[in-house]
């Protein structure tokens, strides 16, 4: 009887002892366990998303790809899929899986090392979320007590959810949504079973499974997780053998952006770590820009195709590189290097014929390029001077180049090269200063640097315009006469002289002011900028947001010396397109969080016209009433800083630029709301065009970042023009015409082109005439009653 005894007591012994240990262990690691409820609020890493104002993704940043998903989102096949692989008893388990774990233990007493851990997919989930990867026995402790507490206070549809958007599945891409989009480019709901199958395989070591690097081991893994499915029930023969015959499908498709807009990512880029540091990078913002897909196309294309129609003006500067004695069986290596600019195509000449070469593009496909897509490539000398007319193929290639090609629609390529000079495009809404488009140069690859927000140069005479509507606000008329004749500064202090000119060097003498502007006469506006004075001038200019910084203080002013970026023409041409209201330019129309809520949205200033539709949104983004918009008129309405007479006769003057001046060559448009003012500085270093109707204001750069000059037959009207032309034919598509309508207090009246006065009646090439209503010329029978002061018919004719 004693030795029953203590046959009973030693076996409660041996089996509470190993109780009472682990009841020890837990007891002294449980107040150190971190508390699982805060799983339930847990906000994974996840990238900034830039987006268009249509929804079109332009970029991501952000070390993890991730896109949670809810459970409800993920299809039942690929459940059954990952539990096949993971933790087939996961829905009967408390968290811990006793013959996981005894396996483990088995591996590791006959092999001496850890051979799997025995882990549920619960225990995973404490690992990756409170743990770290180090294998020793009292992390597995900790693993296994957090199971049980995770299993207790959280359900397994959420456990499952919190595994599958935590673990890493290889090429930056964390969760399974975000694997589904790396390797497939679709959602995991539009996946067939035998990727979702792929994708189950891969967590179990992400690089080894990986099917962009080892298809092979990849496609053993999704097929023995198949079995495993036929197996446990979960799908059946048919099924089974459709999905293990699959082809291995996965290709890396990246960050997948859906529309080119690289210069406006970096800008929302730069604002977002502004307002809120690194947490940009990580805490899922979704921001919504105010750019267009649409019009952004349209943009990018248009200033490539108008550097690469100036570069090929100035002739062929030769391949990029030569292997005469290369073998093109190695065109993979020699290719390897280069990648596609601006649409501009790396290609490996293989053969030179009489009438095409052959050649070898990058990806592997061969093309050919036919003697007329090459024949303008004379040899470049100089900015001013080709070489001869090449006669046949061989005159401009030979075997061994490395050449830019553009593929043409019909198949074949055209050769090309990347352009040496740049190119800014900016495009604003006059009606609230949103930035509708913007490029910074020909390629982002090439070059990071916004050649739209950061480079500063002269805008010559482009900036005529704002000195003009100081003119118009100082008693002038498009109608006064001023004098086109030869002006000496001397400076007795620096013992120099500037003798200014216009840019065909000659004078006109007596000219309307109208005229002036769409001639583009350098005298009249020093002339204007003298009457007015400089200071007040300048002080003027201000109003159309231009800082007093970038004014210098001097007559050259006048002639557009002072040092501005495309944004800013933007801006300042903006407030004569919308009638005189001070807009600022924005790129962020709104903020989201990771859970799709608006956390905040732009509210600028607003022209009246656009006042309703910005109430509209300002209501649909915080769901209050219009009521209770506090003071509209007051808060959201731009300040009017001209007058907007004054921004009507100006918009006048400068119709005629297009019709009749320097930029006639935009008639071919047909627009007859469009206006705007070309530039070119000394040397024809900077060309610029800036124009508008009532929906966009955008201003065209053309240059080299290190000035130098362009042609001598390369202007403004040539090599920046065309670049507009082409966007704003493409945005203005169907569009009715929108022009700033007829302010109250301008009368038109027939004049006399000679004397800017009132015309007699019958009169040989009288014209109307448009004027504020106080600046209006007297009617001509009242010459003779003193009306008409000779001394006031014109600007003093100062010759020196």
């Amino acid at each position: 009887m004693r030795f029953l005894k203590f046959l009973f007591w030693s076996l409660i012994a041996l089996l509470s002892a190993p109780i009472l240990g682990l009841s020890g262990v837990a007891l002294y690691l449980s107040p150190a366990l971190p508390d699982v409820e805060t799983l339930r609020e847990l906000e994974l890493q996840t990238p900034l998303r830039i987006y268009s104002t249509d929804h079109k993704l332009i970029a991501e940043f952000g070390e993890m790809r991730r896109f949670p998903v809810n459970f409800d989102q993920v299809p039942s096949d690929f459940i059954n899929a990952l539990l096949a692989a993971e933790d087939d008893n996961f829905l009967n388990h408390h968290g811990v899986d006793p013959k996981g774990l005894l396996r483990a233990a088995t591996e590791l007493a006959q092999s001496g090392q850890i051979q799997t851990g025995g882990s549920t997919i619960t225990m995973q989930v404490a690992k990756n979320y409170f743990l770290t990867s180090e294998r020793v026995f009292s992390r597995k402790l900790n693993e296994i007590l957090l199971a049980l507490q995770i299993e207790r206070n959280l359900s397994k549809q959420e456990i499952f959810e919190l595994y599958i958007n935590k673990i890493y599945l290889g090429n930056r891409a964390y969760g399974v949504e975000a694997a589904a989009q790396v390797y497939y480019g679709k959602s995991i709901n539009e996946l067939p079973l035998a990727d979702l199958a792929m994708i189950a395989g891969l967590p179990k070591a992400p690089s080894r499974f990986n099917p962009l690097i080892n298809p092979e081991r990849a496609k053993i893994r999704r097929d023995w997780i198949l079995q495993r499915m036929l197996n446990l029930g979960h799908i059946d023969q048919v099924a089974y053998q459709e999905a293990v015959t699959s082809p291995i499908r996965a290709r890396n498709h990246g960050a997948n952006p859906e529309m080119e807009a690289p210069y406006v990512a970096e800008m929302a880029r730069l604002e977002m770590i502004e307002r809120y540091g690194e947490r940009a990078y990580t805490d899922g913002f979704h921001v919504y820009t105010s750019v267009s897909s649409e019009l952004q196309s349209y943009a990018n294309r248009a200033l490539r195709e108008g550097l690469i129609e100036y570069d090929q003006r100035h002739g062929y500067r030769g391949p990029e590189d030569r292997h005469p004695d290369a073998d093109p069986a190695n065109w993979q290596t020699i290719l390897a290097p280069y990648r596609a600019l601006g649409g501009l195509l790396p290609a490996l000449v293989t053969q030179v014929d009489e009438e095409q070469v052959e050649i070898r593009l990058r990806n592997g496909n061969t093309g050919t390029i036919a003697w007329e897509a090459m024949r303008w490539a004379r040899p470049y000398l100089n900015a001013n001077s080709m070489g001869p007319t090449p006669r046949r193929p061989a005159d401009v290639l030979k075997p061994g180049d490395v050449i830019r090609v553009i593929a043409n629609e019909d198949g074949g390529y055209r050769l090309s090269q990347v352009p040496s000079a740049q190119a800014a495009l900016v495009v604003v809404s006059p009606q609230d200063g949103s930035i509708q488009a913007l490029v910074g140069g020909f390629s982002f690859l090439q070059s990071n640097y916004n050649r739209a927000t950061q480079a500063r140069r002269q805008p010559g005479s482009s900036f005529k315009p704002f000195l003009y509507s100081a003119a118009l606000d100082h008693g002038y008329t498009p109608a006064t006469i001023v004098n086109d004749a030869p002006l000496v500064f001397v400076d007795d202090y620096m013992n120099s002289v500037w003798r200014p000119q216009n840019s065909g060097g000659d004078f006109l003498g007596p000219i309307r002011l109208r005229e002036a502007l769409y001639r583009s006469r350098n005298l009249v506006s020093i002339r204007l900028m003298q009457e007015i004075g400089v200071d007040e001038s300048l002080t003027y200019i201000e109003r159309f947001g231009f800082p007093r910084s970038d004014l210098p203080r001097n007559l050259s002013a006048s002639l557009g010396t002072p040092e501005l970026t495309p944004l800013q023409i933007a801006q300042g041409y903006a407030v004569i397109a919308n009638g005189g209201y001070k807009v600022d330019p924005w790129l962020i129309e709104r903020i989201e969080d990771r859970h799709g809520q608006i956390i905040d949205f732009a509210k600028p200033v607003v022209t009246p016209e656009a006042l309703a539709a910005h109430l509209e949104r300002i209501q649909r983004y915080t769901s209050a009433p219009l009521a209770l918009v506090e003071e509209p008129n007051t808060v959201l309405l731009a300040e009017q800083t001209v007058d907007p007479r004054t921004t009507y006769l100006l918009t006048s003057m400068l119709k005629d630029v297009i019709t009749r001046g320097t930029a006639a060559r935009a008639r071919a448009l047909q627009r007859p709301d469009l206006a705007g003012k070309t530039g070119t500085t000394n040397e024809q270093k900077d060309a610029w065009f800036a124009g508008y109707n009532g929906d966009y204001a955008s201003a065209v750069w053309v240059g080299f970042d290190q000035p130098s000059t362009l042609g001598r037959r390369e202007f403004g009207g040539t090599a920046a023009l065309p670049i507009w032309m082409r966007f704003m034919a493409a945005a203005l598509d169907g569009k009715p015409e929108h022009s700033q309508p007829v302010p109250q207090g301008v009368l038109s009246v027939r004049i006399d082109p000679l004397t800017g006065r009132a015309a007699r009646p019958g009169s040989n090439g009288a014209f109307l005439e448009v004027f504020k209503e106080e600046d209006a010329p007297p009617p001509w029978d009242e010459l003779d009653s003193g009306a008409y002061p000779v001394s006031d018919s014109m600007a003093p004719l100062e010759l020196f």
